[in-house]
Protein backbone atom coordinates (compact mmCIF):
# COMPACT_ATOMS: atom_id res chain seq x y z
CA UNK A 1 0.00 0.00 0.00
CA UNK A 2 1.21 3.45 -1.16
CA UNK A 3 2.66 5.32 2.11
CA UNK A 4 3.50 9.09 2.23
CA UNK A 5 4.93 9.97 5.73
CA UNK A 6 6.62 12.83 7.06
CA UNK A 7 9.51 11.85 9.60
CA UNK A 8 12.12 14.05 11.61
CA UNK A 9 14.95 11.47 13.17
CA UNK A 10 16.89 13.82 15.13
CA UNK A 11 19.93 13.41 17.63
CA UNK A 12 19.83 14.37 21.83
CA UNK A 13 22.59 14.94 23.52
CA UNK A 14 25.19 16.17 20.76
CA UNK A 15 25.51 19.65 21.17
CA UNK A 16 23.95 22.51 19.58
CA UNK A 17 24.11 21.99 15.65
CA UNK A 18 22.35 19.04 14.49
CA UNK A 19 22.77 19.52 10.94
CA UNK A 20 25.98 17.24 10.29
CA UNK A 21 24.04 14.94 12.13
CA UNK A 22 20.78 15.21 10.26
CA UNK A 23 22.84 15.11 7.07
CA UNK A 24 23.88 11.26 7.68
CA UNK A 25 20.15 10.58 8.46
CA UNK A 26 19.02 12.48 5.12
CA UNK A 27 21.83 10.15 2.97
CA UNK A 28 20.15 6.83 4.34
CA UNK A 29 16.42 8.09 3.30
CA UNK A 30 18.15 10.15 -0.57
CA UNK A 31 19.79 6.50 -1.52
CA UNK A 32 17.09 4.60 -0.52
CA UNK A 33 15.78 5.32 -4.01
CA UNK A 34 12.05 6.29 -2.76
CA UNK A 35 11.07 9.36 -3.93
CA UNK A 36 11.52 12.28 -1.01
CA UNK A 37 11.57 15.92 -0.07
CA UNK A 38 14.04 17.43 2.31
CA UNK A 39 12.71 20.72 4.28
CA UNK A 40 13.67 22.78 7.08
CA UNK A 41 11.76 20.67 9.44
CA UNK A 42 10.87 17.25 8.22
CA UNK A 43 11.82 14.75 5.10
CA UNK A 44 9.15 13.72 3.26
CA UNK A 45 9.29 9.78 2.02
CA UNK A 46 6.63 8.01 -0.29
CA UNK A 47 6.51 4.35 -1.33
CA UNK A 48 5.35 0.76 -0.33
CA UNK A 49 4.73 0.92 3.42
CA UNK A 50 7.18 -1.78 4.35
CA UNK A 51 9.94 0.45 2.17
CA UNK A 52 9.10 3.14 3.54
CA UNK A 53 9.23 1.74 7.64
CA UNK A 54 12.34 0.31 6.43
CA UNK A 55 14.30 2.91 5.44
CA UNK A 56 12.89 5.11 8.72
CA UNK A 57 14.10 1.80 10.82
CA UNK A 58 17.45 2.07 8.82
CA UNK A 59 17.80 5.96 9.36
CA UNK A 60 17.05 6.15 12.92
CA UNK A 61 19.62 3.25 13.45
CA UNK A 62 22.16 5.38 12.38
CA UNK A 63 22.04 7.46 15.58
CA UNK A 64 20.90 4.50 18.14
CA UNK A 65 23.66 2.09 16.72
CA UNK A 66 26.07 4.84 18.06
CA UNK A 67 24.43 4.59 21.32
CA UNK A 68 22.97 8.26 20.73
CA UNK A 69 19.15 8.43 22.33
CA UNK A 70 17.35 9.70 19.13
CA UNK A 71 13.95 11.30 18.67
CA UNK A 72 11.91 10.47 15.81
CA UNK A 73 8.49 11.92 14.91
CA UNK A 74 6.37 10.71 11.70
CA UNK A 75 3.24 11.41 10.36
CA UNK A 76 1.68 8.96 7.67
CA UNK A 77 -0.63 9.30 5.31
CA UNK A 78 -2.03 5.70 3.81
CA UNK A 79 -4.48 6.86 0.81
CA UNK A 80 -5.63 3.07 -0.85
CA UNK A 81 -5.61 3.40 -4.65
CA UNK A 82 -3.50 6.94 -5.00
CA UNK A 83 -0.07 6.82 -6.05
CA UNK A 84 2.27 10.55 -6.09
CA UNK A 85 0.70 11.82 -3.19
CA UNK A 86 3.67 13.58 -2.88
CA UNK A 87 3.48 16.36 -5.67
CA UNK A 88 -0.34 15.21 -6.46
CA UNK A 89 -1.17 17.06 -2.89
CA UNK A 90 0.41 19.86 -4.19
CA UNK A 91 -1.12 20.17 -7.69
CA UNK A 92 -4.55 20.07 -5.96
CA UNK A 93 -3.87 22.84 -3.53
CA UNK A 94 -2.33 25.26 -6.47
CA UNK A 95 -5.20 24.52 -8.01
CA UNK A 96 -7.67 25.22 -5.41
CA UNK A 97 -5.94 28.33 -4.39
CA UNK A 98 -5.68 30.03 -8.44
CA UNK A 99 -9.61 28.61 -7.91
CA UNK A 100 -9.55 26.10 -10.72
Amino acid sequence: MNTLVAVCIAPSGTGDEYAPYVAEVVKIIRNSGLKCHTYSMFTEIEGEWDDVMAVVKKATQYFTDKGIRTSVVLKADIRPGYTNMMDGKIERLNKAIEGK
